[in-house]
């Protein structure tokens, strides 16, 4: 049986949350009648132009049912089978995606690169970029990187112009996996274009599950020619949906209206206020610099046990271990007061 005093929300992660009202307005906007399929409606042809428009820039867009899909599928194009993709140590593409990476890219090699807080270091990078350059070894293609990273730091556009340098230097691809771009262009407050086109990235897995969507994550090709032939790769891998416009009208929804960045804000605002709060907690102890939506915390293990069984739910093996706090696009204020009392309760009687 469910707790009833369970909590209604829970900061475990923001794919908890359910459809932003923009989005679920924009579904029901496009559920009328018949439209043609596999993409080749009037919405999907919209929302790419909405993409354009918000970078500022030409871009090939695709639109997949899920991040694992968006990034495996958006690095096999950028590298051959003996090639390798160097990525952090604590990347998704090594740690959650159950090989999809090795296997859509049919053996690429994943080069696991160091740097503090989650973010790529340049001379990790270049360490195992020039570490051999003999046929024995996979050649290195692609630099991945993600933003808003695993650890929830962002990166400035000054750091990801050095990765610039290092990526231009050995003629390398940089792909960006954004599941959480909306969060790091709020945290910065810069046009989405400097974080990406400007900072050349050749392409962007833009998240949309995690900020509102029912699902769906978009992939935006910068650089053109490597998204010859991608389509072909979506209807392979069974990420071609027969009533794309389900797909892309979310996206419009968001876009149109500018809910993507409220959300994204509004979910660091929330992460923002948890941090503060918890920081007047001497038993507790945060991990890395809160930057977006993501809060990592130290806490006693049997605190930890308490909190769970008061029904709490949060992660503890993403990152170096700690408690993973995630803050969504709906998370409530009070959702985040409540977490600390209970946090409170239990510190006490810890002690």
């Amino acid at each position: 049986m469910t707790d009833p005093n369970a909590p209604i929300q829970q900061l475990a992660s923001d794919n908890y949350a359910g459809i932003c009202p923009e989005a679920l307005a924009a579904l029901e906007q496009v559920n009328q009648g018949h439209a043609l399929p596999y993409g080749q409606d009037r919405w999907t042809a919209e929302a790419c132009d909405q993409f354009r428009d918000l970078f500022e820039a030409p871009c090939e867009v695709f639109f997949v049912f899920n991040g694992t899909a968006a990034n495996s599928l958006a690095l096999a194009s950028l590298c051959q089978s003996y090639h390798s993709i160097v990525c952090h140590r604590l990347a998704h593409a090594e740690t959650d995606e159950c090989g999809a990476p090795e296997f859509f890219s049919h053996g690429a090699k994943l080069l696991l690169a160091e740097g503090h807080d989650g973010k790529l270091d340049p001379a990790s990078i270049e360490q195992l970029v020039t570490k051999r350059d003999d046929i024995h070894y996979p050649k290195p293609k692609v630099l991945s990187l993600t933003q808003s990273t695993e650890l929830g730091t962002v990166y400035t556009p000054i750091e990801l112009k050095a990765i610039q340098q290092i990526v231009r230097q050995y003629d390398l691809k940089l792909h960006m996996d954004g599941a959480r771009f909306a969060n790091a262009v709020a945290a910065l407050g810069l046009a989405p274009r400097a974080l990406t086109v400007d900072c050349g990235v050749d392409v962007l897995c833009f998240g949309g599950a995690k900020n509102g969507l029912a699902l769906g994550e978009a992939i935006l090709f910068f650089d053109l020619a490597a998204a010859e032939e991608f389509a072909y790769r979506c209807k392979q891998a069974g990420q071609l949906a027969s009533k794309m416009r389900f797909l892309a009208a979310q996206w419009l929804g968001v876009l149109k209206t500018g809910a993507w960045l409220r959300h994204a804000a509004h979910a660091n605002h929330c992460a923002e206020i948890l941090e503060a709060q918890l920081r007047t907690l001497p038993e507790v102890s945060l991990m890395f610099p809160r930057q977006a939506n993501a809060v990592f915390v130290q806490l006693p293990e049997a605190v930890i046990a308490t909190l769970r069984q008061r029904g709490w739910r949060f992660y503890t093996f993403i990152g170096l271990g700690g408690v993973r706090l995630m803050c969504a696009w709906d998370t409530r204020e009070e959702t985040v007061h409540a977490f600390v009392a209970d946090l409170k309760a239990e510190l006490r009687r810890k002690r």
